[in-house]
Order: structure tokens, then C-alpha cells, then sequence
């Protein structure tokens, strides 16, 4: 078991180097600067997730059966061979890669800007801060200079000079611990802007969760029979109709619908990034009102018509066929080509240029962080609804529940979330450069700080 454990503990450690790192790694090869390497940018995001759903689809379906069927030790060693194969293929192209060196910690710089504010917090604001703040860019610093912005003003203080404060002869200030620049600032305020997204992005992920575990157990009890044939779709591989789902609409967005937003809307990626995330939020919710209709459905035929035997430690199958099911789980593939792949674009455009591979963990994180607040969701409804007159919404027998009633309540959280979102952003503004004033938003030389056209 010790030898398993740390099987899997590798396993972690691994993904947790890997997935935050090549999404910044895969996006850094393009030039940002030219009109092919932006549009490149934006499409590695799609393709990206492209590649990873559809390694996930063979996992689910190829995999599993030689691990059920043939060998599990072949079913695993398949596996541990292909990323033996991608190492060789990566270090083989490693010269031809475009790298970006380390320059030291970014967080660092955050945690300065932080205390030296604290510390100044009796100095009065300036009345033209991007005039009068103290401005220093290091020579080798790979992040693009950013204009001022008059959000979290606070920070501001961390880069007004005092008589104390003292400038080396390069400019740079000679104790960054009393004195920060005002580029310092604005990267600080970059990280600020994108934390209340990022929280929208906690309850939005939820109902991609329920996909990946209640709507399986819906299959449990639902007729998985293929046609007339006695063989039975395991219920888990349903969730391939959500990769199925994303795999499929990826290619289409990217080749056809986003080329036609671009000639009619004048934007590089047809639509803003908050407008596709904010898409995505809205087809999560009507993806869990659909769940929850479909569960109804199954419920109700399970309770008044003949049922198909019954499911172990579940309950009675319902004759419903379990094909009601797919326009969930492709509802829940469109949600995320939308959201998901609009949050990882996000976070990382907004972030500062050497925080890249911060902004890929910060959306696992989230994903993390769904789960974790899908698990205190479920405790909460077991606990409010164990006395209820209704009886508990979700026991191991899903007859005898309201798991409908689970999703129209989620689907509720989705839509104050979504109100919330809509709020976060026309309140965003998008990280500027001001060598070249081009902001996310500008279409023909005019310039919108915000994102007030998506409300």
C-alpha cells in the first residue's frame, strides 16, 4: 500500500508541475506582438484543451477497458509508456523551444508593494499619481510596462518618494523594502483585479462537478441497455458525451465561429474573454435545469411504471433510457469550451509576464476549490433536508431523494453568480501596455477600459 501511495503521491506532483506550466510554456512560443502570434495565442488555449479532453476521452474508454478487460498492469503500463515517449519527444525538441528565464520570484515584489503600503499608509494620495509616483523598470524585467490605473489607490502609496527614501545611481531604489516603483504596483493590481473572477469561477465549476459524479449515479439507475442487445453502457462512460461535446464544438469555434465574430465585430478573438466566460456561466445554468428536469423525468418513471431490476446499494433502475442524459453532458462540454478555456486565456493575458505559470495553477485551484465547496454543498443538504418532510434530497437511493430539487438549487447559485460575474465585469479593466496603448477591448483606436459591453 506504502508503494501505491507514493505511486500516486508522484502522480500529483507531477501533474502539479506539468498542467500549470505547460499552459504558459505552450502559449510562450508565440511572438504576442505580431498579428499570427496573437491569433496563434488565442487558439493554443482551444486546441490545448482540445488535446487534454480527448487524451481524457481515450483514458476513459480504450484505457479502462484493457485495465478491465485484459490487464490491469498492461492498462497502466500503456500509460507510464506514452509520457516515457512525450518526455523523449520534449528534451528532443528542447533547442527549438522559446524560453523565457527565471528572474527571481515574482512574489517577492508582491509582498513589497504590500508592506511598504502598509507602512506609508499615513502619506496622503497624490493628486496626478501616474505623474508623481516614483517610476523605475529593471532593464531585463520581461513584463510589459503598464500604464497607471486608479484602482486600489491604496497601493499607491508603496510608490510615493519621502525625504527617508534613496535612489541608487541606476535609478532603482536602494531599499525596495521602503520604496516600490510604480510598475510594482500596477502588476500588484493586475493580481487584485482577476481574485474576484477567479472566485466566480469556485460556483460556476460546481455544476461541472455534479456532471462528473451525480449525473453518473442518475445512469446507475437509469436503462443503459445499447439498443435491443442485453449489453449495458457502464455508467460512468457517460461522461465521455461532455469530452465528446467539447472536442467537437472546439475545432468550430475556433475555425468557423470565432473567423466570423472577427469580420463582424472587428475583435482578434471575436468576442472579449469575460463575454465567452460569461457565455459559459450562463450554459451552466441552464445545464443544471436541464439536469434537473431529466431527473424529475427518471424519478417519476421509476415511482409509476415498471421498473428494470435493482441497482446495487442504489435502488430500482428506472425504465427511463439512459440517453436522456446526453444533452446534460453536452451542455456541460459547451460550458466548458466556453468558460473553462475563457478562464485559462484569463489568467493568463491578465497576469504579469513572469507570474504565467502562477495564473495556470491559480485555475486548478479553482477547480479545487469547486469540488471542495460541492462537498460542503452536499453536507449542507443532508443535514437542512434529513428532517424535512420531503426526506433527505440525496440518499444512495436516488428514488427515494430530490436530487432535482439539488440542481434547481444549484442552479440558483449559478444565477447570482452569474449576476455577480456580470458585475466583476463591467468593474474589470483589462491590463494595458503602454508602449503600444492597445487594450483588450479597443477596436479601431477606441479605447474602453472595461467591459461594459457585455452587460
Amino acid at each position: 500500500m506504502a508503494f501505491l501511495l507514493t505511486g500516486l503521491g508522484l502522480i500529483i506532483v507531477g501533474a502539479g508541475g506539468v498542467r500549470p506550466c505547460n499552459l504558459a510554456f505552450g502559449a510562450d512560443q508565440f511572438n504576442p506582438k505580431t498579428e499570427s502570434g496573437k491569433r496563434g495565442i488565442n487558439s493554443f488555449f482551444n486546441w490545448y484543451f482540445f488535446t487534454f479532453t480527448f487524451a481524457q476521452m481515450v483514458s476513459l474508454t480504450l484505457i479502462v477497458y484493457i485495465q478491465s478487460n485484459v490487464s490491469r498492469a498492461i492498462g497502466l503500463g500503456i500509460p507510464a509508456i506514452l509520457m516515457l515517449i512525450a518526455c523523449a519527444v520534449y528534451f528532443v525538441g528542447s533547442k527549438i523551444y522559446v524560453k523565457v528565464k527565471a528572474t527571481g520570484s515574482p512574489l517577492t515584489s508582491v509582498a513589497q508593494v504590500i508592506l511598504v503600503a502598509i507602512k506609508k499608509r499615513q502619506l496622503k494620495l497624490l493628486e496626478q499619481p501616474w505623474l508623481s509616483l516614483f517610476k523605475y523598470t529593471p532593464p531585463k524585467s520581461i513584463n510589459s510596462k503598464l500604464p497607471y490605473t486608479d484602482q486600489f489607490k491604496f497601493l499607491d502609496k508603496a510608490a510615493i518618494m519621502t525625504p527617508q527614501d534613496q535612489i541608487n545611481p541606476d535609478g532603482s531604489p536602494a531599499d525596495p523594502w521602503r520604496l516600490c516603483s510604480m510598475q510594482q504596483v500596477e502588476e500588484v493590481k493586475c493580481l487584485l483585479r482577476v481574485l474576484p473572477i477567479w472566485a466566480s469561477q469556485i460556483i460556476y465549476f460546481v455544476a461541472i462537478v455534479q456532471q462528473q459524479t451525480y449525473a453518473v449515479f442518475q445512469a446507475v439507475q437509469s436503462d443503459r441497455r445499447l439498443g435491443n442487445s442485453n449489453f449495458k453502457i457502464p455508467a460512468a462512460t457517460y461522461v465521455v458525451f461532455l469530452m465528446l461535446s467539447l472536442t467537437c464544438f472546439i475545432p468550430i469555434y475556433d475555425r468557423v465561429i470565432v473567423p466570423f465574430l472577427r469580420r463582424v465585430r472587428g475583435k482578434e478573438g471575436g468576442i472579449t474573454i469575460l463575454q465567452r466566460i460569461g457565455i459559459g456561466m450562463f450554459l451552466s445554468v441552464i445545464t443544471m435545469l436541464v439536469s434537473a428536469v431529466v431527473e424529475e423525468h427518471r424519478r417519476t418513471i421509476a415511482l409509476t411504471q415498471p421498473t428494470l431490476g435493482v441497482a446495487p446499494r442504489k435502488g430500482a433502475i428506472s425504465s427511463m433510457s439512459a440517453s436522456w442524459l446526453i444533452p446534460q453532458f453536452t451542455l456541460g462540454g459547451l460550458t466548458e469550451a466556453f468558460a473553462s478555456i475563457g478562464l485559462v486565456e484569463f489568467y493568463y493575458k491578465q497576469f504579469p509576464e513572469n507570474m504565467r505559470s502562477i495564473a495556470g495553477s491559480l485555475f486548478y485551484c479553482g477547480l479545487a476549490g469547486s469540488s471542495y465547496f460541492s462537498s460542503l454543498l452536499i453536507l449542507i443538504v443532508h443535514s437542512a433536508t434529513k428532517g424535512a418532510s420531503t426526506g433527505n434530497w440525496l440518499p444512495e437511493d436516488l428514488n427515494k431523494g430530490r436530487l432535482d430539487y439539488f440542481y434547481y438549487t444549484i442552479a440558483c447559485l449559478g444565477v447570482l453568480n452569474l449576476g455577480y460575474f456580470l458585475l466583476c465585469a463591467r468593474w474589470y479593466k483589462y491590463k494595458g501596455n503602454e508602449d503600444s496603448l492597445e487594450l483588450e477591448l479597443e477596436v479601431n483606436g477606441e479605447k474602453s477600459q472595461s467591459d461594459k459591453s457585455f452587460v
